[in-house]
């Protein structure tokens, strides 16, 4: 009888065996799994760019623009080495547009989907990974930490608010674009085509563009740029704050309303800071400049300003050329990309909620209390080590790699911090070094976007077990800081 039994559990099929191996990896270590998904998926898109039909001259791609490329376009960077209009064929736009919604979902949540497929079920492991991808504390407080910003119960819905946001919103940008594209004389046929890839690009806060003058027809036409600032915008705030808002207005319907959680208030508010703050110092910056802002009348200012200032966070899209700004500016670009978006989002950086625990911190101890609060609660201790760790080794990674390309191409400080920051933070603006970088500097930027998108914290938990408990403390010292 237990025999029987045992034989019905144990898959005898190759498909059940394969899903059993991949939910007990999958469980071993979410983090694991997920790098694991992404590597793979690189290397798939790095052998379809490689292909000649990839490309309108039917040669193939040399091995480090084929990989750059598909790093850059599954981490929704939008840096490139090649000319991304004019290089790859229609088979090849089509990867990239691709590329880049499955690159949008995530790291963690695309494999969480990618084992619901596998395993014909939402099981209890897919769910905690999907949670993860909103929930990094899970390397300390487990999983499914207290005030996370989607609860366990809720990934399904999640996942469905993924997909049906990337589509809805994608959809709308799209429709909104395609009249304008018309009114410039491009074919309706293009217009299509091109409106939905730009709408692609702005949601997944990638920032390619389909034709090889990029924005230059656009750049002065506020309903388009501003229809691509709203598109980057909706992708960066990320998908749980994304979920809170469809869910109270679901609320709001039926009378009832839904408290919103601090991480949603703290993107939110911290998005909308960072927006007009950004704006203000490129006016401030560049309206003298006239190789940028100098030759534009006031309101083009402002309005050519708060784009840059979108675009910096993640977007990746230019009206103007970037190397042309003063260094003050660059610096401050610098500052917004390293910063980023929203947790669980399609934008990169070491994102807006670890800069508001950083800050909350600095003004519990500058009033010499012990927690810190926010919106009437209290974030835990661990929240604050997190994000001290994401900083620290997003840091390194960017003050490794810039020093790798500085002795590579003895190009100027300020433009190779510039393009590497933005490799990092997954941003997509350029100076222009990247696409004269040799190969082994297009290995070292194809590194920077892989850890910037993957994240350093979870590179660093798949190489180290997911929870250590520790069973005993040592006596306490106090060094001296400061």
């Amino acid at each position: 009888m237990n025999a029987a039994r045992v034989s019905r559990l144990t898959p005898t099929s190759w498909g059940g065996r394969l899903r059993e191996a991949v939910n007990t990896f999958a469980g071993r270590s979410p983090s694991r799994f997920a790098i694991l998904v992404f590597v793979t998926l690189i290397l798939v898109f790095t052998l379809l760019f490689s292909l000649p039909i990839a490309t309108v001259g039917r040669s193939s791609t040399p091995l480090a623009d084929a990989l750059f490329t598909a790093v850059s376009v599954i981490c929704v960077t939008g840096l490139s080495t090649v000319n991304m209009a004019t290089h790859w064929s229609g088979f090849g736009h089509v990867l990239v547009y691709v590329g880049v919604q499955i690159g949008a979902v995530g790291v963690l949540t695309m494999a969480s989907i990618l084992g619901l497929v596998i395993s014909r079920r939402l099981g209890l492991r897919a769910k905690l990974m999907a949670a993860s991808d909103s929930n990094p504390l899970r390397l300390h407080s487990g999983p499914v930490a207290e005030g996370q910003a989607v609860r366990l119960g809720e990934i399904g819905n999640l996942l469905l608010t993924i997909a049906m946001s990337m589509v809805v919103i994608e959809g709308v940008v799209a429709v909104l674009l395609f009249p304008r594209m018309l009114l410039a004389g491009i074919p309706v046929g293009e217009s299509a085509l091109d409106s939905l890839y730009y709408s692609a690009m702005a949601f997944t806060n990638t920032g390619f563009t389909p034709n090889a003058e990029g924005l230059a027809p656009f750049a002065e036409d506020f309903w388009f740029l501003g229809v691509l600032m709203i598109g980057v915008f909706l992708g960066a705030i990320g998908f749980p704050v994304i979920y809170a808002i469809a869910q109270n207005l679901r609320r709001e319907n039926r009378g009832r309303r839904r408290r919103w959680s601090v991480h949603v208030r703290l993107t939110l508010l911290m998005m909308a800071i960072l927006l007009v703050a950004g704006a203000v110092m490129y006016i401030i910056l560049e309206y003298n400049n006239p190789k940028t802002f100098g030759r534009l009348g006031p309101g083009d200012t402002v309005f050519q300003s708060f784009f840059l200032s979108t675009m910096s966070r993640s977007g990746g899209f230019a009206t103007i050329d970037i190397s042309k700004l003063n260094g003050s500016s660059l610096l401050v670009t610098d500052m917004l990309m390293f910063i980023g978006g929203g947790s669980a989002s399609t934008a990169g950086g070491i994102k807006v909620t670890t800069l508001a625990v950083l800050f909350l911190a600095a003004m519990a101890e500058a009033r010499g209390v012990e927690s810190m609060d926010a919106f009437r609660r209290r974030i835990p201790s661990d929240v604050l080590r997190l994000a001290v760790a994401i900083v620290l080794w997003g840091a390194t990674t960017v003050a490794v790699s810039s020093i790798i390309i500085l002795q590579l191409t003895k190009a100027p400080l300020d433009h190779v911090l510039f393009d590497v920051i933005s490799a990092f933070a997954t941003c997509g603006l350029s100076t222009g070094l990247t696409e004269k970088l040799p190969d082994v500097g297009v290995y070292v930027m194809a590194a920077t976007m892989f850890l910037g998108r993957v994240g350093t914290v979870t590179l660093a938990a798949a190489l180290a077990q997911s929870q250590r408990r520790q069973l005993f403390q040592r006596p306490e010292e106090r060094p001296l800081v400061g």
